[in-house]
């Protein structure tokens, strides 16, 4: 073992997890490594929209997260050297019948209860939204606290702020095994040489479970396919993120009034405009392993409703599909957590679809574990062993 670097902290995972942890923990003094398989931001963070959102999260603990996260990203804005198309539009979710308009009064009700700046749109305000949308929409809400962000440049802008606060990172380093020696340190062994650790941190996204079954450990985290169809903008057809009310329902897993085929792959409208110009148009959510091959039966039932929010944007031209993984946890909130029976142990994954939200509360609430900090929020509701709990009792 004698030709084994030594590290304080070793992060597996170079996303906008990992990137969040060097950043927030380089800048508190610690030592950290990050080991990344591929390119940074190769995996799920290159292949999903850019939102830090409140609007989806369910008021209470979700949509306080999502708020840290939010002040924490505006901070990121004034510190980070490398700017990452931040923008601060706010966001709406659109609805197309009654029952969904009762539902989202009740939403937006809940919502301010909790202090958020939400409020409900009447038709005038859609119209007065865009031109685009179809006549018959009711309504919706707004949630004014929404934020944009390119997550891939956010990744890469952290990265370097965290290497010139001493982090180090290491790309196309795959880490083979991980085990613990005698004296408690961990041992990590990759392509490119074995480390020796005192701590490590598993932000390896969808990957996360395969790391933990090194240690025996069961992350219970699983894959869950979404596509996004990235289009080019002729019309102005809106300036901020778009949402139908079913994306919601569609996340929590409730009952929409859809057709089977969009029920079947998670089909909901999402709507972003990018700073180039484009807009993102998603979005779907099936568990099919780890396959990100486009299915162009799903894209295609994407675009059908797209166009059923926005009927004259039927001849756009799409420039590209692609799919990415969202690592999914059974009761929608990432595993954030120390492994009480591994000393030195954290995890950092399992944020499903909120990855780019909750990055930066994420980093920064490792590195207030690492070093025993009150932390910014809550963690009880965010620990690895409430599964198990569930099940027992």
């Amino acid at each position: 073992m004698g030709n084994a670097q030594h590290r304080d902290v070793v992060v597996i995972g170079g996303g906008i997890i990992g990137a969040a942890i060097a950043y927030y923990g380089s800048k508190a003094g610690l030592d950290i490594t990050v080991l990344e398989k591929k390119e940074l931001a190769s995996g799920t963070s290159s292949r999903c929209d850019g939102n830090i959102l409140a609007i989806d999260k369910d008021p209470g603990f979700d949509s306080q997260m999502s708020l840290k996260s939010q002040q924490l990203v505006h901070e990121l804005d004034k510190d980070l050297e490398i700017s990452f198309e931040y923008r601060n539009p706010g966001s709406i979710l659109v609805c197309e019948n009654d029952a969904e308009m009762e539902a989202a009064s009740q939403w937006v009700n809940r919502q301010q209860q909790a202090g958020l700046d939400f409020k409900m749109l009447d038709r005038e305000d859609l119209r007065n939204e865009s031109k685009y949308f179809a006549d018959d929409l009711y309504g919706g809400l707004e949630c004014k606290t929404d934020s944009t962000v390119n997550p891939y440049i956010l990744t890469y802008s952290m990265f370097n702020s965290a290497e010139k606060q001493g982090a180090k990172i290491h790309t196309n380093t795959e880490v083979k095994n991980v085990s613990r020696n005698g004296s408690g340190q961990f041992i990590i062994e990759t392509n490119n040489g074995t480390y020796t650790a005192n701590k490590v941190v598993n932000a390896g996204g969808v990957w996360a479970p395969r790391l933990g079954e090194m240690l025996d450990l069961e992350i219970p985290i699983i894959p869950r396919k979404g596509q996004i169809i990235v289009a080019s903008r002729q019309q102005p057809v809106g300036l901020r993120k778009v949402m139908e009310f079913g994306y919601l329902i569609s996340k929590f897993g409730g009952e929409r009034t859809v057709d089977p085929f969009t029920e079947k792959y998670g089909v909901a409208l999402v709507f972003e405009p990018t700073e180039a110009q484009n807009f993102l148009i998603g979005s779907s959510r099936q568990f099919s392993g780890f396959d990100t091959r486009v299915d162009h039966e799903v894209t295609k039932a994407i675009a059908r409703r797209a166009v059923r929010f926005y009927p004259k944007i039927a001849d756009m031209t799409v420039i590209r599909t692609y799919a990415g993984l969202r690592p999914w946890t059974e009761d929608h909130l990432p595993i954030i957590s120390r492994v009480d029976h591994i000393p030195g142990y954290f995890i950092a994954a399992g944020h499903e679809g909120d990855g780019i939200s909750l990055a930066a509360v994420t980093g920064k609430l490792i590195e207030e574990m690492i070093n025993e900090k009150e932390t910014c929020i809550p963690i009880e509701p965010l620990r690895v062993t409430r599964f198990k709990e569930r099940v027992m009792c």
